[in-house]
């Protein structure tokens, strides 16, 4: 399978290109008080570089995983330990202060992410959600959500009249019933016109069982193409598949997007140009 992927992606023995969205942690880290899941297992930043080497992959993007909370101190010390190779996504509460977002920003960190799943909608027209908004879209960073495309209508005004770069994690989470038909889907694809919306080509098995959400996975590909283009579209594993460990594999993520984009040239913009432009990789090729 790993020699495939690498074939029909196109890959040569230089690495290139990213991925936009993992998670690293160990056993033993502090964990957030809510939390609706906890892994039993180490996934640390040389366990991912080995993935990557082979996969032929250059770059990773450490997204901060919801269940160690704001304690972005272990992704922190994997972007000092591995400057080049990673770029961070980190869970920050909006009262943060303008310094802190600077030190991080130094550290190669490039977005914050709200993982709005079981959460209520953040009210971004009142104190302190303007002002952080005003200091992320300062840095250049992008603000990643991930909820059901049902909340896009209510999520994405505020934040897109801002002018901030937003990210949508694993397609934009279409319901698995109703599928690209989902209005919140379709919003989605017409909230793609102001060019500060980018979506992730992620976790689709996140999105319903497994024959249905690959259906759905490719559906939605193709409309996030013709509405977006590939220049708002990324690839992300979301490695190590958290609570989908035994579901599915890095190799089956990594040879997906073959089916989602059967043209080469779509998929060198969707691992390399437009997720090295938005997390600051200089080009890989």
């Amino acid at each position: 399978m790993v020699g495939l992927s690498r074939s029909v992606l196109g890959q040569t023995k230089a690495p290139k290109g990213v991925d936009s969205h993992a998670h690293i942690f160990r056993r033993g880290l502090p964990l957030a008080d809510a939390r609706r899941y906890a892994p039993d297992y180490d996934a640390t930043p040389e366990d991912y570089i080995k993935v990557l080497d082979t996969h032929g992959i250059a770059h990773g993007v450490l997204v901060q995983p919801s269940f160690l909370g704001t304690d972005n101190s272990y992704m922190e010390a994997a972007l000092t330990q591995y400057p080049s190779r990673f770029r961070g996504i980190a869970v920050l509460r909006p009262d943060v202060s303008a310094a802190e977002l600077r030190r991080l920003d130094g550290l190669g960190v490039v977005g914050v992410r709200l993982n709005l799943i079981g959460a209520p909608d953040p009210q971004f027209d009142v104190e302190p959600w303007p002002e952080f908004i005003r200091q992320v879209a300062k840095l250049n960073w992008q603000i990643e959500i991930q909820a059901e495309a049902r909340r896009w209508p209510s999520l994405l005004p505020a934040l897109l009249k801002s002018g901030v770069n937003v990210v949508a994690d694993h397609f934009g989470r279409p319901d698995p019933k109703l599928g690209v038909a989902d209005p919140g889907f379709r919003y989605l694809l017409e909230a793609g016109r102001t060019r500060h919306l980018w979506v992730k080509l992620s976790g689709s098995y996140r999105n319903g069982d497994a024959e249905n959400a690959s259906h759905l996975a490719k559906s939605a590909a193709l409309l996030l193409r013709e509405s977006l283009g590939v220049e708002r579209l990324m690839w992300g594993s979301d490695w190590p598949h958290t609570q989908f460990e035994a579901a599915t594999s890095y190799d089956r993520m990594h040879a997906a997007l073959i089916d989602w984009l059967p043209d080469a040239a779509d998929r060198q913009a969707v691992m390399a140009d437009t997720p090295a432009a938005l997390f600051r990789f200089a080009p890989s090729g």
